[in-house]
């Protein structure tokens, strides 16, 4: 395997055991047979969609340590595609799946896209929302936004017709009970440790016989929007624990948001490390030292069902 300290800012694809099946903007995918996968997550990270020539150390542990943790909390609610956490804590191996063509997105507050959707229309992907709202408002109840599943460039909000069109009426009605159950149960346990998740990406799959699956990442600071609950004030944007830090560096600069995109100082580096950190370790309960020091702890810390048992393999 290459040194994953290597991956953070340019894209590896040499692992001499395993086929490189792609990279994305932040993870390398490797085949491991014919039925397992293998993820490996970069410190790469990525604004409008363009991934930025400077790396966030420890970045990817702590999105592959976050999503396994709300794998391992989330199996009543549906099965996922994790198998092990390797001993490098940014690498997992994972159930091969047929993936939707869709992203599905859940809202809890006006934010993001959403915000001037409805500044534009009064509504959020079909989503007719009362009058009045302002932005980071809290939305009446939470709401299932899909999107499209871009290979380049930009994913785009589309209605739940649309998105029925994608994946059949049927397979639409399940997922988005599956999201809003999942944002349900992570929003009230992250709300309990002073976070709010505000919205978040879920990506599902099917196995072999069909099933449902959730997969990909789920829950961390890439995927989600995660603001301190102690400092959320309603009617302008929210300080953040993820990419936002980046994201508001960016446009105080000049850059036109195409590649290559502005190397980041080191105060934006250092600050968006601490970020990640501490959304991980306020929503774990765990020491970031401890799960560099053993990455199965989050599937085995107290309230935790272990993922990676005999009932999440395939």
């Amino acid at each position: 395997m290459p040194d994953p300290e290597h991956l953070g800012s340019r894209r590896n694809p040499s692992m001499p055991d395993t086929e490189h099946l792609g990279s994305g903007k932040v993870r390398e995918l490797y085949a491991l047979g014919a039925d397992r996968l293998l993820l490996v997550a970069s410190d790469r990270i990525s604004t409008f969609d363009v991934v930025l020539p400077t790396a966030i150390p420890d970045k990817g542990r702590v999105l592959t340590g976050l999503a396994a943790f709300w794998f391992a909390r989330t199996l009543a609610i549906c099965p996922n595609h994790l198998l092990a956490v390797r001993d490098d804590g940014r690498s997992t191996e994972c159930r091969r799946l047929t993936m939707l063509p869709i992203e599905c997105v859940v809202r809890g507050y006006l934010s993001g896209s959403g915000w001037k959707d409805y500044q534009a229309t009064g509504e959020v992907s079909g989503h007719r929302l009362p009058a009045g709202l302002a932005e980071s408002d809290r939305l009446p109840g939470p709401i299932f936004t899909p999107a499209t599943k871009a290979v380049t460039g930009h994913d785009e909000n589309i209605t739940r017709a649309q998105a029925g069109e994608r994946v059949g009426r049927e397979r639409l009605a399940a997922v988005e009970r599956l999201s809003l159950e999942l944002y349900r149960f992570a929003a009230e346990y992250a709300l309990a440790r002073g976070i709010i998740i505000a919205d978040t990406k879920f990506e599902f799959g099917t196995d072999g016989e069909g099933r449902l699956v959730l997969a990909d990442e789920a829950l961390t600071p890439d995927s989600s929007r995660f603001w301190p609950a102690d400092k959320y004030v309603p009617g302008r944007p929210q300080p953040s624990y993820d990419k936002q830090f980046v994201r508001d560096f960016c446009e105080q600069t000049a850059w036109n948001k195409t590649a290559p995109g502005p190397e980041l100082p080191a105060g934006v580096v250092a600050g968006t490390r601490a970020r990640y950190i501490e959304a991980f370790e306020r929503l774990t309960g765990i020491s970031f030292a401890d799960y560099l020091a053993h990455p199965e702890i989050v599937l085995t810390a107290p309230g935790g069902t272990r993922a990676s048992g005999a009932g999440n393999r395939p």
